[in-house]
């Protein structure tokens, strides 16, 4: 009770930001979550506060979502406790066992548990590098698997490239922004299916759901516009992959795209390398 207590108090304060910012989260496809039962979702990673956004589009199933965090949030005084109070999953790239087993466990719960299988945000704010674990975690427990993009939060807070003095672009807060978020149909994967095709075809179905956010008329650049915050090969001007790829600091054992933009718009070449 007392770590819902602490969802419920964190849901409302991030609320009470999102109103003041004007904010217009919108969910799409939130009734393939079910309201009960093990649950993992894969969502694309866009921005910062991404897992605020995914938790407010999936509101209406009534479910408390655990969120795979990279480990050194725990460090931040404070809120480490409430991570772990909400039962947040700490994700260390050097040793990401501990993170498996916990989510594994949290699944064989009954809990709803989300990954970023980019591992990181996409400079190019197209699909990137894939881990094997969301695949590895289904096959194991059965568990179906349902897939997560959001767009327009990358103009709130996320990367950018480096101006001459090697910063990044600072929060943005101006106000009325709209962030979508599309929940696609559940995937399942059988057991003797092969954990990196099946996780291209998970990158194949992200980018498409990811896509169909990004073509949407209120998201696209204006006339004229300079867009750093929208993909090259849709007529944005974020760096390409080919661009962004001495800056997407991606795990060996990820799987590189065989999705996405081709190869003249910055795509990179398959590998078969896998881990978690």
């Amino acid at each position: 009770m007392s770590r819902e207590r602490t969802y419920r108090a964190a849901v409302a304060l991030g609320r009470v930001g999102m109103r003041a910012l004007r904010m217009q989260v919108t969910g799409f496809g939130a009734e393939h979550v079910p309201r009960r039962g093990p649950v993992l979702l894969a969502a694309t990673h866009v921005s910062y506060p991404d897992f605020v956004f995914v938790q407010e589009g999936v509101h209406s199933s009534g479910r408390h979502v655990r969120f795979m965090t990279r480990h050194d949030v725990w460090q931040v005084p404070g809120v480490g406790r409430a991570m772990s109070a909400m039962r947040h999953i700490p994700v260390d790239r050097a040793a990401p066992a501990g993170a498996y087993l916990t989510a594994r466990r949290l699944l064989r719960e009954g809990e709803a548990v989300c990954a970023f299988p980019e591992a990181g945000i996409s400079y190019s704010y197209t699909v990137r590098s894939l881990m094997r674990g969301v695949a590895s975690l289904a096959r194991e427990t059965g568990v179906p698997v349902v897939p997560v993009a959001l767009w327009g939060a990358q103009r709130v807070y996320s990367v950018g490239v480096p101006d001459e003095r090697g910063r990044e672009p600072r929060p943005d807060l101006t106000r009325g922004r709209r962030i979508d978020v599309s929940f696609g149909p559940p995937l399942t994967i059988g057991p003797d299916e092969d954990l990196t095709e099946w996780t291209c075809r998970l990158g194949e179905v992200l980018t498409e759901q990811l896509e169909e956010l990004q073509r949407l008329p209120h998201h696209r650049p204006r006339p004229g516009e300079h867009a750093p915050w929208y993909p090259a090969h849709l007529g944005g001007h974020a760096p390409t992959r080919d661009e962004a790829a001495h800056l997407d600091i991606v795990p060996r054992a990820a799987i590189r795209p065989t999705w996405g933009p081709t190869h003249e718009t910055g795509d990179a070449t398959p590998a078969s390398r896998a881990g978690w």
